[in-house]
């Protein structure tokens, strides 16, 4: 580095992925190949009536807004309401975004949140809030409850309801308190609901809902993602809806960066958001590999923890997580360590259900 810059990712931890290539190699090695359910990517295919307005929405020549078209966020707007219950939306209060990692990482700085001011973020968590606030110099504290923030007052705080990793669902009543006790003092709440159309033991509910806020969204960011429901992780396809005074200002300032998504994704997103059929069918997909690898889990003496909603399962035998992912690695299997999401994690290992179904039932038949 010159010497007058400064390395702003000596400022930011390892990137966790980065430690799991020796357990990869050992997964690897395994005689029926490896069965990789350490991250949630996507592998089914993406629906074709998505991929038909991705091709006619493709020959536009011109640069596309930052605001997206009207067509989009109308699209955004109906599906909250009609998948979820979110009443109140209009085009002002959706913006899109070139994936929700990009966009949950830049909006502490986005939003203003100053140097060596505090983000609150759940205590076991996704590592992209924490970089979010490291890179816009603020402080992090996990916590799980407003509670425990003490007695300074955050500039943002975080929530991810279902969450990644645990799947844990936030009832409504918890919602509830996180809302009154952030307005009372002046923050705000940005809540990643990318799971939020994934939920199997427990309803989970938007932070727009007006069973949490009344039907007023001030001072709350729903952040919500293609990406799983509907295959598109490889699009880049979010959103982010609410607040309009906020949603405003984070579109005053891309709009500066040149924070655009592409013109044909956002084609392709307005058939996504317009179709239930494919959400409905690619959920079924997951269920059923959720429950093969829970009951195939649970036999093989773990215990399943949360694991209520989402694409995970949060899984423990009582052991230091790295531990417990060089058993899976023996078996030809990699998980990720629970101790990528927090301190709190580290005798937990997370196990994606998003392989092939081929693949899953490898995973079972070695875990048998």
């Amino acid at each position: 580095m010159a010497d007058l810059l400064r390395p702003v990712s000596a400022t930011l931890p390892d990137f966790p992925w980065d430690s799991l290539d020796e357990a990869k190699a050992t997964a690897s090695a395994h005689p029926g190949g490896i069965v990789d359910l350490s991250v949630g990517t996507p592998v089914d295919p993406v629906d074709p009536i998505i991929r038909q307005a991705l091709a006619d929405s493709s020959e536009f020549p011109g640069y596309p807004a930052t605001v997206g078209t009207a067509q989009l966020r109308e699209a955004a707007a109906a599906a909250l309401g009609r998948r979820f219950g979110i009443d109140g939306l209009d085009e002002s209060a959706i913006l899109p975004v070139i994936g929700t990692k990009e966009a949950i990482a830049g909006l502490p700085a986005q939003l203003g949140v100053p140097a060596g001011g505090l983000v609150v973020i759940p205590e076991v968590a996704y590592p992209t809030y924490e970089v979010g606030a490291l890179l816009a110099g603020a402080r992090v504290l996990r916590a799980d409850s407003t509670v425990a923030v003490g007695p300074e007052t955050p500039a943002l705080l975080f929530l991810n309801s279902p969450s990644n990793p645990t799947g844990k669902v936030l009832p409504v009543d918890h919602l509830r308190k996180v809302v009154a006790w952030a307005r009372e003092r002046g923050v705000v709440v940005v809540s990643d609901e990318c799971y939020l159309g994934l939920a199997w033991d427990s309803p989970a509910v938007s932070i727009l809902d007006p069973a949490v806020c009344g039907g007023d969204h001030t001072g709350l960011i729903a952040v919500h993602s293609l990406s799983k429901v509907s295959n598109l992780a490889s699009y880049r396809a979010g959103f982010l809806a609410g607040d309009r005074a906020l949603i405003a200002e984070l579109l005053a300032v891309r709009k500066h960066a040149g924070m655009i998504v592409p013109f044909p994704v956002q084609g392709a997103m307005v058939a996504a958001l317009d179709d239930d059929v494919h959400v409905n069918e690619q959920r079924e997909r997951y269920r059923v590999r959720r429950d093969k690898l829970r009951i195939a889990l649970e036999g093989a003496g773990f215990t399943l923890d949360d694991s209520e909603a989402g694409l995970y399962l949060w899984a423990t035998r009582g052991e230091d997580s790295r531990a417990t992912v060089d058993w899976f690695a023996a078996r030809g299997i990699l998980v990720a360590p629970g101790e990528f999401y927090g301190p709190r994690g580290a005798r937990h290992i997370r196990m994606a259900f998003t392989a092939t179904d081929e693949r899953v039932d490898a995973a079972v038949a070695r875990l048998a």
